[in-house]
This record gives structure tokens, sequence and C-alpha cells, in this order.
């Protein structure tokens, strides 16, 4: 991959250089200065300047004008590259006052020909100059003084300002000059008058460029009699240029490449090609993608001495090229095996089309059917260099951002890039992220795409959620919530499917800061959406079930999501969904689990001492849906709710000492073997529970979980409840020797006994594990003592 661009890098932390220039970029006031002393005696240095904007760039920050104006005087830098920005004339024109020596502007829509003017104020140190896409500074014809109307004179030339101070563009230094889909209406000296002043230019790229009087004879071209390298891609009447080519004798590289079928016809392909590459003894590189200047095949040079598959490099067997374009010829050319050249661009192999894409990455056009050629590769083949195929998909997808179509055919093949095992193997964490980061890149810009959002989903569910994605959380929740509540249609129900299920892990197993993130981005209201469009229609499937699921992840120990729930109409939606549905499951296990966690917010539980509502638990704590999980977390709200005391039991019905009975009734006929694949992160409310002594069937129930979480799952569990107070508390029950801790239940007191029991063991055998490890630590010590001995 020498020579090539890459965003392979190695695993090592960040610079510190690094790290201090995002952190700056990603906290603009530290540069903000409060007096004029202060911004005279900041300065920092050219080198640290640059890498202040390639970081911002990095970050997706906007170069706009406010960016630019709080380096103007900050800094100085040489170079500059502003892609997708918002920058205007002024911006521009801060940054031309630092003497730039490379200015690349590409897609910035915000500038105009004020902006040209500028440039040829401040160029006198402009070696490099690219203006690309979407950059409307060049004037579209000789533009009259003082008008802004086209000319009376039929050639455009009286009274041309650009004609009277003898330049376009005006760089005494300019060395390579680069303008991307230039289009000229009028003015047929207007590539003379781009061209002649710039004496000291060797390199040329005017793809794309249309004259709407013709290109003429590109004589033009024979003001920079210099040039070593040469790019007309997908011009007009290329065709016409061979004379002035041929004239230009320096040239190492030529690019006559078109993507446009039409303009690829040549009369004579043969003696076209025969001509060139005779007439320039220097050249080392020849693009002719998308032409017939490979000829038919049929008129191929076999002879003993020179075998060569295309007639008109026949004179270059001996002396082959550094590179030749062959990408899309016609007739198949670059499938042909005598071919003159080192490497070769092409849709041939596999090989092929990757050269073809590290080439062409800068053609939006070209590199769409590229990234077409290798999903074919991906789907239908085995790639052999997926590296450099990630490689090419990355970085399409990273430069053109905008261009749907690259963005849908970059993140199909990145799919099956990812998903390969091999791959795996060799990505680390910084590669990981700028896969994630690029995809979601996409993802957002395109969001309303159903095949951008059902390729994105794809890939994404071959990482590791939410470890992998925890460094670009925020933003892949807001696009996850925009495709499950805007992607809802029937034909893009696999869309919304696979956008719950991602957001519903991403609620897994992060913290409450996250939580919170999640919720304050409208997640509650958003799952509450799609249950009441699932209840209208009538439908409980695994869209409806998810939605509960996710609640129930981002409630947990989190308040303010509880809140939004019961603010969103969330229990009416509870009873709703048991009525409609009442022998799912999954539903109601998803359900009563959400509103457990409500329950153990005690600002919050009055909202559920409803007659409605209570007699939908006390029903589901004899509930067998699920095993016994509907009735545990039943039983769970239930003795929430019970542990406030008899003062906050405000229905008269059911009563209270009813609805105990029951839910003592459940508990007692629970398996205290079963597994039921409890997911406590924290004992402390059901440690909590224990101590509620004014009502022992809160005791009953908190006990009862400790004893089946310590016998079914003791490696997880036991040293969860030693951490959080727990084997204390049974001591002192069992010990009767605290009257805040203390029991009227005998099972309670039994239970407790299985707590501590299984709490000890586990400890005896933490015990016996860590005296044979470090048995084996002192073993080797002495075994590394005596060979130490003898050696000495």
């Amino acid at each position: 991959m020498s020579g090539t661009k890459t965003i392979w890098e190695c695993n090592s932390p960040d610079s510190l250089l690094d790290l201090s220039a995002r952190f700056c970029i990603t906290h603009l006031d530290t540069f903000l200065t409060s007096s004029k002393a202060e911004v005279d005696t900041l300065h920092l240095p050219t080198e640290i300047g640059e890498k202040l904007f390639q970081m911002a760039q990095e970050e997706g920050v906007d170069l706009d004008d406010k960016f630019i104006h709080i380096f103007r005087h900050l800094t100085r830098i040489c170079r500059a590259s502003l892609r997708e920005s918002s920058i205007t004339d002024r911006g521009i024109k801060y940054l031309l006052r630092h003497g730039l020596r490379e200015l690349d502007i590409h897609n910035c829509a915000g500038l105009t020909v004020q902006t040209l003017h500028n440039i040829n104020r401040y160029s006198d140190n402009l070696q490099n100059l690219c203006v690309g896409n979407s950059v409307q500074i060049l004037p579209d014809y000789l533009q009259p003084e003082g008008t802004f109307s086209d000319s009376e004179s039929e050639d455009g030339r009286d009274g041309n300002i650009y004609e009277k101070q003898g330049f376009i563009i005006k760089a005494p230094k300019l060395k390579r000059l680069c303008v991307r889909d230039l289009f000229v209406n009028r003015g047929p000296m207007f590539f003379d008058l781009l061209l002649k002043p710039l004496t000291d230019l060797n390199h040329l790229d005017l793809s794309g460029a249309f004259h709407n009087q013709g290109m003429g004879n590109f004589g033009w071209l024979l003001n920079v009699s210099q040039l070593v390298s040469l790019t007309l891609h997908n011009v007009q009447d290329v065709e016409d240029s061979l004379k002035t080519l041929c004239q230009l004798k320096n040239l190492h590289h030529v690019d006559i490449s078109q993507c446009n079928e039409s303009r690829g016809h040549f009369k004579q392909p043969t003696q076209f090609m025969e001509t060139l590459v005779r007439s320039l003894p220097k050249l080392r590189s020849l693009d002719i993608s998308g032409t017939n200047l490979a000829g038919t095949g049929g008129e191929r040079t076999n002879t003993e001495s020179v075998q060569c598959d295309i007639a008109g490099l026949a004179s270059r067997v001996d002396n082959p090229l550094e590179f030749l374009g062959l990408y899309k010829t016609h007739n198949e050319a670059s499938g042909r095996q005598h071919i003159p050249a080192r490497s070769i661009s092409g849709d041939s192999c596999e090989a092929q089309i990757l050269v073809a894409g590290q080439r062409y990455l800068d053609r939006p056009t070209v590199l769409e059917n590229i990234l077409n050629d290798l999903f074919h590769v991906f789907r239908y083949e085995t790639c052999q260099n997926l590296k450099q195929a990630l490689d090419i998909l990355l970085l399409a997808m990273e430069r053109h951002n905008h261009e749907k179509h690259i963005q849908i055919s970059g993140s199909a093949s990145l799919y099956y890039v990812v998903k390969s095992e091999s791959l795996k193997r060799d990505w680390n964490v910084k590669v990981k992220r700028k896969i994630l980061g690029t995809l979601l890149n996409g993802m957002l810009t395109h969001r309303e795409d159903p095949t951008m959002m059902r390729n994105g989903c794809l890939t994404l569910c071959q990482f590791q959620i939410p470890a992998d994605v925890l460094f670009d959380y925020k933003r892949l929740v807001k696009i996850l919530l925009h495709i499950v509540s805007e992607h809802t249609s029937e034909e893009n129900n696999f869309i919304q499917r696979a956008g719950i299920f991602l957001l519903n892990s991403l609620a897994c197993q992060v913290d409450g800061q996250q939580k919170m993130l999640v919720g304050s981005l409208g997640a509650m209201e958003k799952m509450l959406l799609i249950i009441t469009d699932k209840l209208q229609q009538g439908v409980c499937d695994d869209v409806m079930e998810t939605a509960w699921s996710t609640m129930w992840n981002v409630t947990d120990e989190t308040p303010v999501n509880c809140e939004r729930f019961l603010n969103g109409g969330g229990m009416y939606l509870f009873l709703k969904c048991k009525d409609r549905f009442p022998d799912k499951a999954d539903l109601l296990r998803n359900m009563m689990g959400l509103l457990g966690n409500v329950a153990e917010v005690p600002s919050l539980r009055h909202k559920l001492m409803t007659k409605e509502f209570v007699e939908q638990f006390a029903l589901l704590s004899d509930s067998c849906s699920d095993g016994m999980l509907v009735s545990h977390y039943a039983a769970r709200v239930l003795a929430l709710m019970a542990s406030d005391g008899p003062q906050a039991w405000t229905v008269e019905q059911p009563d209270r000492d009813q609805v105990q009975f029951r839910m003592a009734r459940a508990i007692n006929s629970w398996d205290l073997r079963s597994d039921m694949k409890f997911r406590y992160l924290s004992l402390s409310t059901i440690i909590m529970l224990a101590r509620v002594s004014h009502t022992p069937e809160c005791q009953l129930f908190a006990i009862w979980t400790l004893a089946n979480l310590t016998t079914v799952r003791p490696e997880t569990y036991c040293k969860l409840v030693v951490k959080q107070g727990g084997l204390g508390l049974v001591e002192e029950m069992l010990n009767e020797n605290s009257d805040q801790v203390k029991t009227s239940l005998h099972q309670v007191k039994e239970w407790a006994g299985i707590v501590r029991s299984n709490v000890l063991k586990w400890e005896e055998q933490e015990d016996k594990i860590s005296s044979r490890s470090q048995l084996k630590m002192f073993s080797f010590k002495n075994s590394q003592t005596k060979m130490n001995l003898r050696k000495s």
C-alpha cells in the first residue's frame, strides 16, 4: 500500500499533540480572548496551526467564517483544505492573508467570484490551487467591465476586465492547478487568458471542462509548455488535442479518459494512440479509461519479437508504462493478456478494480461504478485483498458524503467486508472507529433513504454493541431513533426492526449518563408512539416487544426516564397492551420489568396507586406466564408500593391486606432453584425491601430473591450481596440482634439462612482459588530463583 492513501494505522495511543488539538477544536472558546493585549501576545507556530485545521476536518467541524476568524491572528498556516464548508468570501479572505502555499476548495457553495479576486490579491506564495466541484469562483464567460450581463460584442472581448488586467488567475509561483467541472459559456480566448500568466505551471487538471464555443485544437496548452502532468478527464473534443499534446515533450502523465461513452469514441483510435505515445519520450503514465483507444483487440501486434494486444502501444513493449488506465474501456481491453504496463486500472479482475479505486477517488461518477464492481466481487467471489478494499470503501464514502449513490454502494460492500473473520483479526480500535464514524456520517446525511438505512443497520450488527460504539454513542442513538420513528411503512418493516433491535442493544449495559442521554433525545416518547401505532394496527410483533424492552433498559435506575414514561401516557398503554395481548409472555415480562423500575422511584409510586393499576399488578402476581418471571416482576412492584407503609396505600380497593396475602401466596409457590435469568445490576432495592419490618411480605419477596440469586448463580450474585451489605443484613436478621431488621415470618428466616450458607460457601471456594493461585506464583518464583542460582 506504499504511496497510496490508507485508513490503516497502528493501535498506539493518540499523541499528546493530537489529544491537545482535538480538545482545542472541540472547545473553541479556549482561543477566545477578552482584550486586544491578549490577542497580540498569543501566537501559535505554523505547525500547530495546521494541525488544528487538520484536526477540525477529521472531527467534522465546519470550517466556516467564525472558525477562520478565531485563528486570523492566532497562527499562520501554509496550506488549507476546505471540503463541504459553509465558508464565504470573507472567511477565505482571512485565510488568504496567511500567504498560503496550497489551497483546496471543494463543495463550498457560499463562494463567489469575489474569492477569485482575493486569491489574485494574496497569491504571491501560492503554489498549488484546486477548485473542486460545486465551487463557482471562476467566470463562466469573459465578463465585461462594470456589468453582470453578457457583452454586446459577439466574441465577448470588448471592454473585458480580465483581458484588460491580463489574467484570470494571478499566481506567479503556481505550479499545480486543478479546476474541476469548469463551464465556460463565451469567450474563445478564455483558456489562453487562464494559462498564459502561469509560466511555472507543471501540473494541470481540467477534468470535466466544457466550453460552449468548443475547445479549439487545445492550442492554449502551449502556454504552459513545461507541463509534466496533464489531466483532461471527461473533457469535450479531446480527440482534437492530438497535435497540441504531441508538442508537450515534457509530459510524464497524460489522462484523456472519459466517462461519457459518446465522447470516448475516437475515429482513428490506434493511429491516435500510436502517434501520441511515440511523440512523448518521457511518458510514464497514460489513462485512456472509457475510450476506444485500446482498439478492438483484432489489430493486436503478435510477432516473434513483439506481443501486444493494444496495437497503439506496440512501441512500449520494451519500455512498459508505469501505469495504464483501462477502466471501462471499449471492447473489454483491460482483460487482454499482453499489455505493456506495470500497473493497470480496469474492470476485469479484483486487482485492477482496486487500482481504479485508488486512482479515481476524486471522480464521483467513475467511483460509483467502481464501488458497484467491488460489490460484485464481495457478493459473488472471494476478495483477496480485504484491507485495500476497505481502504477504498472508506476513503470514497468519507470524501463524497453527499453523493447518495456512493454512500449506498459503499455501505452495501462494507457489510460484506466487516463480517469477514480474517479482517476482524487484523483491525484495531482505531480502524473500527474509522469504519463506524464514516458509516454514521453517511447514515446521518442520507437518513431518509431506506436502502442506506438498511445497509447501515446490517453493517452495525457486525460490531459489538454497545462496546464498539461508545465513542460515538450520541450520533448513533440519534440516527436509530430517526429510523424507528420515520421508517415505519410496511416495506420498511425490516429497517424498523433492525433499528429498534440496535437501539435496545445500545441501552443495555451502559451507565446512567448514557441512559439519560437516550431519554433526553426523545427515546421514551418515540417508543410510546411506536406502541400506540402497533395498538391501532392490532399487532403485537417483535417491534412492539422491543420497544417495551428498550424502555425497560433506559429506565433502570434512571428516575428522569421513568417520569418521562408516566408523563407520556405509559400506564394507559400498559393497560391497553395487557388487555389486547394477554397471552404474549415476552410482552408482559418487558412491561412488568419496566414498571418495576418506575416503582423503584419513591416520588413516582403514588402515580401507580390507582384501583385499576393495583388490580392488574395483583392479578399478574398469580401469573404463570413466562415461567415465574411475570409473577416475580408484579410482586416486585407490589412490594415496593407496600414498602411505603399503610398510610401510603390510598386506594380502598383492592384492600392492602388482601393484596399482601395474594403476593405472599405467589412467592411461596415459586421454585427456589429455578433460573429465571434475572438481570440485576444492583441489589440495593432488594436489600432495602428486606429491611421493611412493618410489612413482612416485602421481606418475604426480598429474601426469596436473594436466596434464589445466590443459589442459581452464586458466581454472579454472592459477591454483589457482600459488596452491597446483604450478608450483614441476613446475619442481623438471623441473630435477631437488631430492632431495625427483624421479621415475623419463619419462612423469611429459613431463606435468609440459605442466603448466608450460599455466600459463605462461595467465599470458601474463592479462598481456595486464591490460595492455589498464590501457591502457583510462589512455585514459579522459587523455580526462577533456582535457575538463576544454577546460572551463577
